[in-house]
């Protein structure tokens, strides 16, 4: 059997990345005098890299995750009032076995949709599958089932979800229909899986999100029964940065402008 036909036959086998780099395999085993047990072992430790490697890359992909600074940029100066050990502890996940829910509280500009997303983030690394979405992406998306079956499908789909990050409640208002959708999907994760929130708003304020919404104590009561929540105080950091970028800005045009260079010494 040739090279190509052994190739193609690996590759409707599913060894695609042995299929693909056979070549250097075959060289690598001459050259090295591999028994077919070694043999073995390496192409099993690069399929088993290669589906690792496919594995992350389709996580990172279902969750929505997007560009988001790294906590190494986050200033734990800057906030007034911080629990950073929570927020540690949230970061190594130690939520997700007891299927605790995590609620981020903080004004806009203080970094909870930043600390969501490594969240997220570290959920993917550690194999776990995570979305990321917005609270109007979700109820949007439920919204626009047309039929009662494909309703439910979606329901089963934001519900099997190993961890489901929802970014800024209390932005908008929604309608009672959009609290009893986001009511359904909490409850169908309720001391099931894990959920993380974020929200500018105290859970007192929570009902101004769903003006008329009979399940607004409800659904607060499914979030914080096994939570914890985690209030962020202090001024903007984006407040902070347009600051700083507006007096860069102004000094560079008070300077004066550069001299012109001198020509350097001749050397000897």
């Amino acid at each position: 059997m040739s090279e190509r036909d052994l190739s193609a036959r690996m590759t409707a086998l599913g060894l695609v990345a042995t299929a693909s780099g056979l070549d250097d395999i075959v060289a690598m085993a001459t050259k090295k005098r591999w028994s077919p047990i070694q043999l073995l072992e390496h192409v099993s430790s690069i399929e088993e890299q290669d589906r690792s490697r496919r594995g992350l890359d389709r996580r990172l992909k279902r969750s929505r995750l997007e560009r988001f600074k790294p906590m190494a940029d986050f200033d734990w100066n800057w906030p007034t009032k911080i629990d950073r050990s929570l927020v540690e502890s949230a970061l190594r996940l130690d939520f997700i076995e007891d299927a605790r829910n995590i609620v981020l509280v903080a004004p806009q500009g203080l970094g909870k949709t930043m600390m969501a997303q490594n969240i997220v983030h570290q959920a993917v690394l550690q194999g776990h599958g995570a979305l990321f979405i917005s609270a109007a992406q979700l109820l949007l998306d439920l919204a626009a089932q047309e039929s009662a079956r494909a309703l439910e499908r979606r329901f089963k789909y934001y519900a099997r979800i190993g961890l489901l990050v929802i970014d800024e409640i209390g932005f908008l208002a929604f309608d009672a229909r959009n609290a009893d959708l986001l009511f359904q999907v909490i409850t169908r994760r309720y001391e099931k899986k894990s959920v993380v929130l974020t929200t500018n708003l105290a859970f007192r304020d929570w009902p101004t999100i769903f003006p008329n919404a009979t399940c607004a104590t409800a659904l607060i009561d499914r979030v914080v029964h096994h939570a914890d929540v985690i209030a962020i105080e202090g001024e903007s950091y984006r407040a902070r940065e347009a600051d700083a970028q507006a007096k860069a800005r102004r000094a560079r045009k008070k300077a004066p402008p550069d001299a012109q260079p001198t020509a350097p010494p001749d050397s000897d």
